[in-house]
């Protein structure tokens, strides 16, 4: 049976007015006006847009209580704000890991009677990764405010995003390779570097040594590989975050073709390895041809994405914490046939 009408409204009305708000906790941060915000994907694909940090940079501001008791007091055991760096895995949500947690007291116990403010700071904070959003794991820093009570605690976060960034690399290779089918195909493959920053292009090109089979469609992947978990229990996810056509036709011996792949027009994150030993991002170019049999063929070869400082804080000491060794060319899979 399902009541509706008056009855329904000042039952809810009641409950409303007893397990509603009691204080509402607000927080403002000092720099809010000159600081950039920087946007990044929930675990529901939204998109939501949050001040942005860099390793290193304090974190100040107020945290403002409006109390919304008709008059009464409001009773609590302390009340703290926390800097907060966590890592979430979707598959086991009870189950986070935060690898920073600073606090700050700002009110021993006792009672609120009216509106409050408190201000705070984070000084030079240590935020080691970078705040990221996937199919299976989000890292994400945030504030988060705490109102100590007997029965249930008041509890407000703040999100925050972090970046980190890199210098340009000492070394940074061309990748040059030559793939093939035994007397039937021969190319070579050259990329003008190895490791890209997120706004860079992929230079390069693709001769054409050997063709005697009839390919009809040749395209350049992009692959974002994610990794998440340890030893048996790893779990991977590959998404093909891009996709550029070489050619679509047959080529014919000692023809040319140039590679350029804009990466500023994707929505990539920079990569990270073995990030507290919990995940790992990873990004591959993937080398595609089709014959006239529709039979695919394919050579992947891993690259480095970084963060690029902004022109005004390349003299400032921020460095990229994730190691960055040369990237491998990756065994070919038992579904497609290696070149």
């Amino acid at each position: 049976m399902v009541f509706t009408g008056p009855l329904v409204r000042i039952c809810i009305s009641f409950l409303g007015g007893l397990f509603g708000a009691v204080c509402e906790i607000d927080v403002l941060l000092n720099d809010a006006e000159n600081r950039k915000t920087a946007e990044l994907k929930t675990e529901d694909g939204k998109v939501e847009k949050h001040y942005m940090f860099y390793d290193g940079e304090s974190v100040s501001g107020k945290v403002n209580l409006n109390v919304k008791q008709g008059g009464k007091r409001l009773e609590h055991q302390g009340i703290r704000i926390e800097f907060v760096g966590q890592i979430e895995l979707f598959s086991d949500k009870s189950n986070t890991h935060e690898f920073v947690d600073l606090v700050k007291e700002l009110a021993l116990p006792g009672e609120l009677a009216q509106n409050r403010s408190y201000d705070f700071e984070f000084m030079q904070v240590e935020k080691p990764y970078e705040s990221y959003t996937g199919t299976n794991v989000r890292l994400r820093y945030f504030l988060r405010v705490t109102i100590v009570r007997r029965l249930s605690d008041l509890v407000k976060e703040y999100e925050l995003i972090v970046h980190q960034l890199a210098s340009y690399p000492d070394v940074n290779n061309s990748i040059k390779m030559e793939v093939g089918i035994e007397d039937c195909l021969h190319i070579e493959f050259e990329y003008n570097k190895s490791k890209y920053h997120l706004k860079d292009v992929i230079v390069g090109k693709i001769y054409f040594l050997l063709v005697r089979i009839k390919i009809q469609h040749m395209e350049l992947q992009l692959i974002k590989r994610e990794m998440t978990g340890i030893g048996p229990s790893t779990t991977t996810e590959t998404e093909t975050v891009a996709k550029y056509e070489i050619m679509d036709g047959a080529p014919v011996k000692g023809e040319s073709i140039p590679i350029r792949l804009f990466l500023a027009a994707y929505d990539l994150t920079a990569t990270m390895r073995d990030v507290n030993k919990k995940f790992s991002v990873r990004y591959f170019l993937n080398l595609v041809l089709v014959d006239e049999e529709d039979r695919r063929y394919f050579k992947q070869q891993e690259i480095v994405l970084w963060r690029k400082a902004p022109e005004k804080m390349r003299k400032r000491n921020f460095h990229q914490r994730y190691e960055s060794p040369e990237p491998r060319p990756q065994p070919v899979t038992a579904e497609q046939p290696e070149m």
